[in-house]
């Protein structure tokens, strides 16, 4: 199939790498809804042909992380890549290199510390040659809180901590999400005294007041990916991370079922908030998002930012954080309250 001239863009075509995968669906849908026209890909020939049969009117590319001339076919002629195939350290690296080869923007919805890390170490440099932006994390973990913090912090140059507490009533992990977790076997990482820095073991455990219907609950530390973005470009002596228990319990219980429609969207019923804090000296600022399912939430962020960089809203290049690439107050309206209820307390 003739993909058109490499390096040759078409504005609002996007390709959604891990297409038939659950978040990659709700990602499909959100680009639908805003005009896009997504390009359906992936490793798996026979899920991506069920998927595109789904969906008659969409191209699909298959393509495998370990076949370079596959996946940069792939890419021909597309302005942005969504990488939403997991695990992360399996796909990022090559996804990334490709899409930057091609001159398109990458994005990806990783909540893995070390996919990040390596992602803004090796493009760096490429990405700002070809005048496309890189961002890795933008999704519930990861982007949302980066870029709760941003805002927060405001006007502040620094601040002495950065706090992020995720308050989940439940946790159905999906079939991504458990076979990340056996192959992401890394020592979590937290910033403190400037630097990035192991998690203790074994992790901390506090009191947090969560806003709303969550209320005060122990929670424990967990950092995810939005360690690593906020420690790219926020200046905190201290930056943590902790989640509520009842969601450890459930991903760490194998008989917990996967997530389940609640309805037509395919949303789970699933209820979540996403708590910030960031003090300097004895001054307080608290941001927080409240939401409906961890996964489908995922697909509204990544393509908002989709959005702003097709249109030039983010004129960023290179690799970039969230609050780094975007205005973080301005995006976080863009989603509140009909995505997300978005709160400054």
């Amino acid at each position: 199939m003739d993909h058109g001239q490499q390096g040759t863009r078409t504005p609002g075509r996007v390709l959604v790498y891990g297409a038939y995968g659950h978040t990659g669906r709700f990602v499909i849908a959100e680009l639908l809804r805003r005009g896009h026209e997504p390009l359906l890909s992936g490793r798996d020939p026979a899920r991506l042909a069920a998927l595109g049969a789904a969906h008659p009117g969409l191209e699909t590319r298959a393509a495998a992380v370990e076949d370079t001339a596959s996946l940069q076919n792939a890419m021909t002629g597309v302005a942005a890549v969504i990488n939403c195939a997991g695990p992360f350290l399996d796909t990022a690296r090559e996804v990334a290199a490709a899409a930057v080869r091609a001159g398109a923007h990458y994005l990806d919805v990783t909540a893995e510390q070390p996919a990040v890390r390596a992602t803004y170490d090796e493009h760096a440099d490429s990405a700002r040659a070809a005048g496309v932006a890189v961002v890795p994390a933008m999704a519930f973990y990861g982007g949302l809180a980066d870029l709760l913090a941003t805002a927060a912090l405001g006007d502040w140059a620094s601040a002495d901590e950065i706090s992020v507490a995720f308050g989940l009533d439940r946790w159905w992990p999906t079939e991504g999400t458990r076979t990340t977790g056996r192959r992401n076997t890394a020592r979590r990482l937290v910033v403190t005294g400037g630097r990035l820095a192991p998690l203790p073991d074994p992790p901390p455990e506090r009191s947090w007041e969560f806003p709303g219907e969550f209320g005060t609950q122990d929670v424990v530390g967990v950092p995810f990916s939005e360690i690593i973005t906020m420690a790219r470009h926020l200046r905190a002596a201290e930056i943590h991370s902790y989640i509520n228990l009842a969601p450890m319990r459930d991903i760490r219980d194998p008989g917990t079922p996967p997530s389940e429609a609640a309805d037509e969207s395919g949303r789970s019923s699933q209820r979540f908030v996403v708590d910030v804090a960031v003090r300097k000296g004895t001054s307080l600022r608290r941001m927080s998002a409240a939401g409906r399912d961890i996964y489908a939430v995922t697909a509204p962020l990544v393509c908002e930012a989709v959005t702003r960089l097709l249109d030039g809203r983010s004129g960023r290049t290179g690799v970039a954080a969230p609050g780094e690439a975007f205005d973080a107050a301005d995006f976080l309206d863009a989603l509140s309250p009909g995505t997300l209820l978005v709160q400054r307390r």
